[in-house]
């Protein structure tokens, strides 16, 4: 590591520490060179290669804001959004694997977010499992029935039509 005051190409580790619930580590170093300190943040790089083949880092950002699009109209907050990408990224961390399609990381959305809405889940499932017809949602509709999600808001009251 390279000191940045001094351009020394070596440091001394004093402190490490993880930081952001272990998704990191935090190191506090010192130039033998010229004696300042500086904090480096380190994180194991998670990059996803585009359907263009593009290779670019993994997004919270780009998980909530495709997430968005399904959930619109649904009763699910940003904060639902934020915790759904924090758990799609600790999935796809935990696989071991450092680089991913982005149609992996769609289908590892679906989970988190058939527990969150199932109405959301719906659309966002008929593009990355690629419906082509009703019967697909048919599929998807019969399979949510017969294991329903835990998390999900199927027990939130619907009106009758006699109040419509």
């Amino acid at each position: 590591m390279h000191c940045p005051f001094c351009r020394h190409p070596d440091s001394r580790v004093i402190d490490s520490r993880t930081a952001d619930d272990g998704l990191s580590i935090r190191r506090r170093r010192q130039c033998p060179e010229c004696g300042r300190r500086f904090t480096t943040t380190e994180t194991a790089s998670l990059t996803v290669i585009k359907r263009s083949g593009v290779v670019e880092p993994f997004s919270r950002e780009k998980v909530m804001s495709g997430v968005r699009k399904a959930c619109q109209g649904r009763p699910v907050t940003d904060a639902d959004l934020a915790l759904l990408a924090q758990q799609v990224e600790e999935s796809v961390r935990s696989s071991g694997v450092a680089q991913f399609d982005a149609n992996e990381i769609g289908l590892a959305i679906l989970p988190h977010l058939r527990e969150l809405d199932e109405v959301a889940f719906l659309r966002f499932a008929s593009v990355y499992q690629a419906f082509e017809s009703l019967a697909d949602f048919e599929t998807a509709i019969e399979e949510l029935r017969a294991h329903p999600a835990t998390g999900s808001l199927e027990s939130v009251p619907r009106p009758d039509a006699s109040e419509e």
